[in-house]
Order: structure tokens, then sequence, then C-alpha cells
């Protein structure tokens, strides 16, 4: 079944500097403005005292909360055309103090499609090095984790019970743990 909506022209609602609300028929969805996306990254510190996840955790004003999340952030906000890996070296540097030897690319996936029309490509960090102490930018006060990678899932089960939010791209880390 084709939606009728479909192919009726998109109408900007509103445009701020970095989402603007559309509507196309009956759908109202927003998106990134100026061509932004996003990078996330999946970085596994393979050290001497074993496999850890890189998380980071901020407070994000449309939840009221701190939230628990991989490391990201935009491309193309300040720089147009600017390639995704570079932004996601440069992000995960600044959030979390380690540098990538290399990223892998492991493709583009849709945030919330319902209503969101921002994706983002998820890029895997290689050989990290550990440059400081990350949190980000001035006025972000990013946290970083360097969780044990086999007991991700209890260090999920603790920040839910104390509150945190949960971004959905951890269900990377957790998914065969939630089938049983």
């Amino acid at each position: 079944m084709t939606d009728p909506d479909r192919d009726l022209p998109e109408q900007i609602m509103w445009a701020g500097r970095f989402i603007t609300a559309k509507t196309r028929g009956k759908w109202e969805y927003v998106s990134r403005a100026r061509g932004i996306h996003a990078a996330v990254i999946l970085a596994i510190d393979e050290a001497a005292d074993g496999r850890h996840v890189l998380l980071v955790d901020q407070y994000r004003v449309p939840l009221g909360r701190r939230c628990i999340e991989l490391p990201a952030g935009l491309v193309g906000d300040e720089q147009a055309g600017e390639e995704a890996s570079l932004a996601a070296a440069r992000e995960l540097e600044e959030e979390t103090g380690y540098r990538p030897e290399r990223l892998e690319r492991l493709g583009d996936f849709s945030a919330s499609p319902g209503m969101v029309s921002e994706g983002f490509t998820l890029f895997r960090a290689h050989g990290l090095t550990r440059t400081g102490a990350g949190g980000g930018v001035a006025e972000e006060d990013i946290l970083v984790h360097r969780v044990p990678l086999d007991r991700i899932a209890d260090h999920v089960a603790d920040w839910r019970a104390q509150g945190y939010a949960m971004d959905v791209k951890l269900l990377l880390l957790l998914g065969a743990g939630m089938v049983a």
C-alpha cells in the first residue's frame, strides 16, 4: 500500500538554526537544517585490562534529564560539506579524550523515522589512543564512561534505576542480551 501523501509537496512550518519543522499532507516531522547530519561512534578500547566501550552522558533539554549515549556529533554544522569521518574523529576526541587511529564506516541509519527525517552515519573506531580527559567543548558538561563490555547490561540497568535516559543506539550493545 502506498501512502497517498507521499507525492504531496513538503511545506516548511518553522525553521531554526539547527532544525526545521515540516508537513507533507497529514504528516508532521522535523529535519536537520542546512544539510547537517550526525555521526555516531562505537568506540571499544581494546586495552590490557580488557575490552571497554566508551559512553558519554550529558543533560538533554528535550528529555529533561541526563542521557547515556554513544559519542556523537554534528557533521556540517560549522563547515558545509564536511566529511563525516573527520567530524566523527573530532567529536570522539572532544567528547571522550580518545583519538582513533582509523574509523570504519558501518552505514547510515534513521533515528526515529516516524517523526524525524534525521539519520546518522555509524562509525566503529579502531586503535584508540588517550589524548585527554574529554568532556566536550565549553558548556557541554559531558561525562565520560569507560565500561567493561561484558558488564554493559549491568551498567545500563543501574543508570536506568538512577533515572538516566538511554539513547536507543545503546541497543547495539544490548541487543543480543535482550532476547532470551
